[in-house]
C-alpha cells in the first residue's frame, strides 16, 4: 500500500485564519522563494497523497494560490475557529492539521498523522506542544468547543483532551524535529528560512 493510498481517508487542513500582525496582517501570503509562504504546507500535503484545504477568514489574502479555500467565521480570531470549521466540514474523516506559517514540515510525517489511529496526536518537538501540526478526528469536537466557549489557548485545550504527542526521537525519522514545526511568525524569522532555503532574505512584502 502507497503512502497516498494509506493516507486516503484523512483530510489535510492548512490553517491559514490568523491575524498575521506581525508579518504585515498577511502572514499566509508573505513571501518565501518567491512563493507564498502558505504554499509550502499545501505541496506538503500534496506530496502526501492527501486532499488539501485551506481555511481561512473571508478577508485572509493567500497570494493566488491555487487550492481549495473553505472559510471559517470571521469572528474570533483564534486558531480553534479554523480548527473546529474543519472538524465539521469533513467529518466523518479526520484531519490533519498544518499551520500556514510552518514551511520546513514534510510530506513524510503528514503521511505518519494521517494513518494513525488515535483520535488526537499533536507534534511536540523539544517537548514543546505544536497543536497546529497533528491529527484530530471529529470526536474531539464537544471538546474543542468547549474550550472556544472559554477561548482557552489551543495548548490548553489539547492537553485537556489527552493528546497523544510526538516527541522528537518519532520526530526524527522524518527529519530534523527542530525543523519540523518551524514557525514563521516576523519579518526577521522570514528571512532566517529564506537563508535557509538557500535565497537571500526577501522583503517580506505580501501579494
Amino acid at each position: 500500500m502507497t503512502g497516498a493510498q494509506s493516507a486516503s481517508a484523512a483530510v489535510g487542513v492548512v490553517l491559514a485564519g490568523g491575524a498575521g500582525s506581525r508579518l504585515d496582517g498577511a502572514k499566509a501570503a508573505a513571501k518565501l522563494g518567491g512563493r507564498p509562504l502558505v504554499s509550502y504546507p499545501v505541496n506538503a500535503f500534496r506530496a502526501a497523497g492527501l486532499r488539501v484545504v485551506v481555511v481561512a477568514k473571508p478577508d485572509s489574502r493567500l497570494g493566488g494560490i491555487d487550492c481549495e479555500v473553505l472559510l471559517e467565521p470571521a469572528v474570533p480570531t483564534h486558531p480553534l475557529v479554523g480548527l473546529l470549521a474543519a472538524i465539521e466540514a469533513f467529518a466523518p474523516a479526520p484531519i490533519v492539521v498544518c499551520a500556514c506559517d510552518m514551511p520546513f514540515v514534510p510530506a513524510t510525517i503528514l503521511v505518519h498523522l494521517a494513518r494513525l489511529r488515535e483520535p488526537l496526536v499533536v507534534a511536540a518537538p523539544g517537548g514543546r506542544l505544536q497543536p497546529l501540526l497533528g491529527r484530530y478526528e471529529p470526536s474531539l469536537e464537544p471538546g474543542l468547543a468547549r474550550s472556544l466557549d472559554g477561548l482557552e489557548p489551543l495548548t490548553a485545550a489539547v492537553s485537556a483532551l489527552g493528546a497523544r504527542l510526538i516527541g522528537d526521537e518519532e520526530l526524527a525519522r522524518f527529519g530534523d524535529p527542530s525543523m519540523i514545526a518551524v514557525n514563521v511568525n516576523t519579518a526577521a524569522e522570514l528571512a532566517t528560512a529564506e537563508r535557509t532555503l538557500g535565497g537571500e532574505p526577501e522583503d517580506p512584502a505580501v501579494s
